[in-house]
Formats: C-alpha cells, structure tokens, sequence
C-alpha cells in the first residue's frame, strides 16, 4: 500500500539518523544513500545545519519480513522504517528512485506508505566466466552493481567456481578466481545478499584420473554429439572411488567460503555435465541425483542452514525420461532438497512438468534466461529489453514460483534484471509501471515516457542478429567461425540485423532524450548500452551489414563498458578489427581446443 504526499520540499542538505548499534547492513545503507544524493547532485548528507532534511532510520518489528515503511514523522523529517536490516535498505532505494535530482538540490518523492515482498527468493545468477563483464570488470565495479541491484529488492546472489580448466585448488588461476568470488559474495553480503555457490554435479580439474571419468553416448533429436558440451574431464559417479573424489573436490571448494556463510548451494545437471554409462542413466534421474544428494548433505554439514536447490536445466533435450524419473523420485520422499530450479532457454515456464503433490510439493524457483536470446554475441549489440516478452512469461509463472535467479552474463540486461527483481517483489505489476519507475531513477522522470517507448521498440526490432563471415560461398556463423573458417583464404564479414523497420524512428526517439539529460545521465553505462543499441540496430539497416566506421565505433565503445577484450566470442561486441584479431588466432585456439587446461583462459 501506499499513498502521496501533496507538497515536495527542495533541500540544499540532508542528516541521516541512524538507530543505536546500527547492523552492518544499515550502515551500509546510510553510506549508499549519503554516495547517491553526492553524485546525483551534489548535497551533502554529513551533518545537520538549519534547513537540512532529515532522514531517520529505524527498525519496525512488526511489519512483514524484508518490507519497509516510508512516512513523514513531522517538518523536514522522513522515516524509513524495515522490517529488518534489508527492509530498510529496500526502503532507502524506493526513496532514491521516487526523488528529484538537481545540482545543489534534493527533493523527496511524494510516495508514502508501505511495502513488503511477495517472493522469498529474489536473487541474481552471475556467470563469472569467458572474461565477461563478471570475470573481468574491477571489484569495485561489481561492489557498486551488486549494491545497485539490492537498492531493487534483491536478497541473493549466485555464482559458480568452473573447475574444468585449474588443476586443482592449489592452481594459481583456481586461486584467484576463488579470491575474486570470494570478494563477489562478501560485498552482497554487506548488503543483505544472501550468498550462493553453484556446482554442476560431476564437474571435476582438468587433470582428473582418466579412468573415473563419464561417459557419453547416444542421445536424441539432433543431440547424437552431447559430448560437444562437455570438457571431457567430468567424473561418473559410479565408477570405482569417484564418487569420493568427487566430494574431497567439493569439500575444498565450499572450505574456501566458509567464512562467506552460503546461504544457497545449487546441483546443476548440464550444460556441462552428465554421464550416460548403464548405472549412470538416465541421468537427470539417476545418476544427478546421487552425486545431488552426496553434494546436498556434504553443504549442510558445513554449511548448518543452508538450502539446497536442484536445477533442471536441459532435462529431457540430450536423454529423455529425466522429468518423469524426477517427479517419481520428488514423490517418494527423503530427497533433502528445498528447492527446484526450472526452467527453459527462451520458452514458457515449464510448471506443468513439476508441479503439486505429485512432486511432493516440492517449491520451485525459475530462471529466465534474459543475456543470450536475439543477438550474437551476446550484449554484443547493446542493451537488450524485453518488457513484452518477460510480461507473458511472468504471467505463466508468478503463481507458480517462491521466487528465482536470472541467468546473467552481463551488465547489458539490467532492465531485464530488474523487471523480474520487481515482479518476484510485486507480482502484479505491469512491465511498464517498472520500466518507467526505471527510467526515471536513472534518467529522470521527465524523459521516462520517452525511454519506455524506446524499450519497446527496441524489443520490436530484436531478431536474430549475427556476425556472419562468408568464405567461399559459404556463411559462418561466430559461434562455429574457429571450427569452420580457413584464416589462410579471403573471407568477408557481414552484419545481419533484426527487423529493419521503424529502426530510425526509434534512434531519433533516443538521441532526442540524449539531448535532454543531465550530463551524468549521458555518461552513465546505463544510457550508452540503450543508445548505442539504436546506433546499431540503425547503421546496420542503413549499410545492408556492411562493415563500417560507425559501427566499429560503436562496437569499441561497449567492449570498453564490458571489459570484453578477453571474452570468447559469443561475448565479446564484433567490431571488425576484433574479428580480424580473432580469425588470425584460429589456428591457436584449434590447438587449444584439444587441452581443457587451455580453454577460455589462456587462449
């Protein structure tokens, strides 16, 4: 609930009063409020003087669990009360996106009232992995993004430490790649994030005994070669002493966060991953669930408290049978899971396969894949809202969900983040009432109309765009390039875009909001990633996909957002000198391909 204050007051300062013994969380509230109103206009929030607003910080025990109260509590004093500590960080990011911003001044929103989430799980999977923006962007970077997703209601973060390239813990990359983790889920606890780590169930070091290893054989409807996403170095369960290896592994990994407290552990089945050996199949139903539940008790031993979740990603595309053999193993009982993770690429939400007391009342999380789908590389292109696309797939999922982690492989998605951060807090919500409460947090309320239009057509035009390098009559997708490609003989690139219509009109639509932002706003990652989209959804219609200035330039300027000039591929924005750079390494990453230890590290 909520209503409106009718008269909103300019401030030239602020105070911020927090209660006695302030948690941690709190503080760290008061700090991104006092950084936020700094940067956005230059008040100061350091110490009363007459005339300053102040803003009270309080605990309200009796308000519902993570939720949050905004209340006048007399002349020049707001209260916002939580429930607890990530109640009142929630309240501090409703309070900075209804607020006005201007150089000098600072004017309260006119919301007032109270609100509280509907969902218990409103996390965010983060694949720290390939040199994305994850891998790669500096921890401060991250700290300040993580921050930024809490102020939305988010109460979770994932991650997954990929073994398949270190040999062993003791590895030097494994090293820090675990620090870098580590750090990742120390700074979402500081906001109240409760910490997650992801294993697939049979993943294993690059330097695993060969005689453990699994299996892969048959398959189905074009998936003969499941083996194709697999590192080869995965161990099957049921062969002599791996199931036992398979544990000491996961034991030294999950030793490296104890002190991180992990909240969630999560069992994934694929995309790596799997066995298909006799005592091993079918494996979703079989042989995951035994190395699911070892791992399952293995993270409540030392982790006392912790949830585990089981995903079903891909169960039934490479061996059919696996969402029978789940529900029949759900309804017998004693599985020790508290939750399942299901979900699909880019299709509906999959309830009908899971549901009800033929699963055991098992509670389900989804997980929208909102980074890969309409564009390659991924985020190569720009932002990628879809407010219309999430809106339907929401509808076939809130009553069937506690909550979920959308699958992110950057930063350019961060309205698709927040659309479902949103949705999991108030699943009632319109895509536009988040989007335009978006636009007008970062870009100002009197552009947002303006910008949720240009989301919408931008979604319009979303295709399947691609690199496409032709050679001898011949298209070569960038996903296959290095498999396909001869760097010894000409070849040519071309850009095929989404739909073309109506492309120009969105561009003058978003460089007429350009022009009425705030420098700040011009600036920001946030507006260039919409902006530069338009650019290229635009200049691409214009050159037919012909390579050009203009869109190197602006492919240049999203890899230097992304920190993308280590990424593979599929993540990295393809401008044609990178292409050029990419086709010249062909014959190295071919060697490369043929050693685990090398793969997306080091070549």
């Amino acid at each position: 609930m909520g209503g409106n204050r009718k008269v909103s007051v300019q401030y030239s300062s602020l105070f911020i009063a927090l209660p006695p013994a302030a948690h941690p969380v709190a503080a760290r509230a008061a700090a991104i409020l006092r950084r936020t109103v700094a940067e956005r206009c230059g008040v100061r929030a350091d110490a009363p003087v007459a005339g300053s607003l102040w803003i009270v910080f309080a605990l309200d025990a009796g308000g519902a669990a993570e939720g949050y109260r905004i209340a006048d509590d007399g002349p020049d004093v707001i209260r916002i009360a939580g429930a607890d500590e990530r109640g009142l960080l929630y309240g501090v990011g409703r309070f900075l996106r209804e607020a006005t911003f201007i150089s000098g001044t600072f004017t309260p929103g006119a919301w007032r009232g109270a609100s509280a989430p509907a969902k218990p799980v409103r996390g965010i999977y983060f694949a720290t992995h390939f040199h994305n923006f994850y891998h790669v962007a500096p921890l401060a970077d991250l700290e300040r993004y993580v921050e930024e997703l809490a102020l939305w209601g988010c109460n979770a973060l994932m991650v997954w430490f990929d073994m398949h390239h270190y040999r062993g813990m003791d590895d030097p990359d494994a090293q820090a790649m675990v620090a870098r983790l580590h750090d990742l889920l120390a700074a979402a606890e500081r906001v109240g994030m409760a910490p997650g780590l992801g294993f697939l169930a049979n993943e294993a070091f690059a330097d695993s005994p060969p005689a453990m290893r699994a299996e892969w054989t048959g398959g189905h409807d074009g998936y003969a070669d499941v083996a194709l996403s697999h590192y080869h170095v995965e161990l099957c369960p049921n062969k002599p002493g791996a199931l036992d290896q398979l544990l000491r592994w996961r034991r030294e990994v999950m030793a490296a966060f104890q002190d991180v407290n992990l909240r969630y552990v999560w069992l994934w089945p694929y995309d790596q991953g799997g066995c298909t050996c006799p005592a091993c199949a079918p494996w979703g139903a079989n042989g995951f669930l035994t190395c699911a539940r070892a791992v399952g008790d293995l993270a409540r031993e030392m982790f006392p408290g912790v949830q585990v979740i089981l995903s079903t990603w891909l169960f039934d595309a490479y061996i059919r049978g696996e969402w029978d053999g789940l529900r029949r193993h759900l309804q017998a009982g004693g599985h020790g899971l508290d939750y399942v993770l299901a979900d699909v690429h880019d299709g509906a939400f999959p309830a009908d396969r899971l549901a009800g007391k033929a699963s055991g009342n098992i509670r389900l999380l989804n997980f929208p894949e909102i980074s890969m789908t309409g564009m390659a590389p991924w985020g190569g292109y720009g932002a990628n809202p879809r407010p219309a696309h999430w809106q339907k797939y929401w509808q076939g999922a809130r009553d069937k969900v506690a909550g979920g982690f959308p699958y992110s492989e950057g930063m350019y998605e961060d309205i698709n983040k927040v659309l479902h951060l949103q949705w999991n807090w108030d699943p009632d919500l319109d895509a536009r009432q988040i989007l335009t409460e978006y636009a007008a947090a970062y870009f100002g309320r009197e552009v947002a109309p303006d910008v949720v239009q240009a989301c919408y057509r931008l979604e319009e035009a979303m295709g399947d765009t691609k690199v496409l390098l032709e050679q001898g009559g011949q298209r070569h997708d960038i996903f296959w390039f290095a498999e396909r490609l001869d760097p010894s003989r000409p070849w040519s690139l071309r850009y095929a875009g989404g739909r073309a219509e109506g492309v120009e009109g969105t561009l003058e639509l978003l460089e007429s909001v350009d022009r009425r932002l705030t420098p700040a706003a011009q600036k920001s990652w946030r507006w260039r990633v919409l902006l530069l989209r338009g650019r290229l959804d635009c200049e691409i219609a214009r050159s037919n996909g012909a390579p050009s200035v203009a869109l190197d330039q602006a492919f240049e300027e999203l890899a230097a957002l992304y920190g993308a000039t280590r990424a593979v591929p599929c993540l990295t924005p393809p401008s044609s000198l990178h292409l050029k750079g990419l086709v010249a390494t062909i014959p190295k990453r071919r060697q490369c391909e043929t050693d685990p230890l090398e793969r997306d590290t080091r070549c």
